[in-house]
């Protein structure tokens, strides 16, 4: 099974063009980690494109596949035509937290019911083509007190792990923030306790 605590999403935002028998289809996508950040995006593409025939949308607001937290909108085009199939493509398409909005401008053909669901899944199967991506990390953070003579140590350990140094407080011992990946939580505390020989006070933040 895919590990749910990590996964692609998408980096800023991004848009594709494509047109089709004469009407003009503009897929914009974007991150959305939550359904009320895709409907925020949406309301900023309507206000971008209000002249616009149809601002269709659908959105994933979780890991790639997950019904969980969704939304779509045919936007006036004929029930099942534009929605749908956009959302069918996202969950399909491995990315997690995304939100599409396909701006259409009618060319004055008619695509019919067919036409229509493969214009919008294709404009959304476009963008994922062209979206850069990034591996999303569920973590924990930690509060790590550390001796002057084991920075170095746990500098390299937290690379070697993936813990994301947050800050570092040099007093009488050194402080650190630091996020942690859910699944290595146990395994760097304890690799942690080993390299200073159960010195290092860890706490919760």
């Amino acid at each position: 099974m895919p590990d749910a605590s990590r996964y692609p999403v998408p980096i800023g935002t991004r848009r594709v063009e494509q047109t089709i028998q004469r009407s003009r289809f503009i897929t914009t996508t974007t991150r959305a980690p939550d359904a009320e950040a895709a409907r925020v995006f949406v309301a900023r593409i309507r206000e971008e494109f209000p002249d616009a025939s149809h601002n269709c949308w659908a959105f994933v607001a979780g890991p790639p596949g997950s019904t969980a937290h969704i939304g779509m909108s045919d936007d006036g085009e004929p029930h099942g035509t534009a929605g749908r199939p956009m959302l069918t493509t996202l969950l399909h398409g491995g990315v997690g937290e995304i939100v599409a909005v396909c701006t259409r401008y009618f060319g004055g053909v008619k695509l019919g019911t067919g036409g229509l669901s493969r214009a919008y899944s294709g404009s959304v199967k476009q963008a994922l083509e062209a979206m850069p991506t990034v591996e999303r990390v569920d973590r924990v953070r930690l509060r790590v007190a550390v001796g002057y003579p084991e920075v170095d140590g746990f500098r390299r350990l937290s690379a070697e792990r993936e813990v994301v140094v947050e800050s570092e407080d040099f007093g009488a011992e050194v402080i650190f923030v630091v996020g942690v990946p859910v699944t290595d939580h146990a395994g760097f505390e304890a690799a942690l306790s080993e390299l200073t020989q159960g010195r290092a006070r860890v706490e919760p933040v």
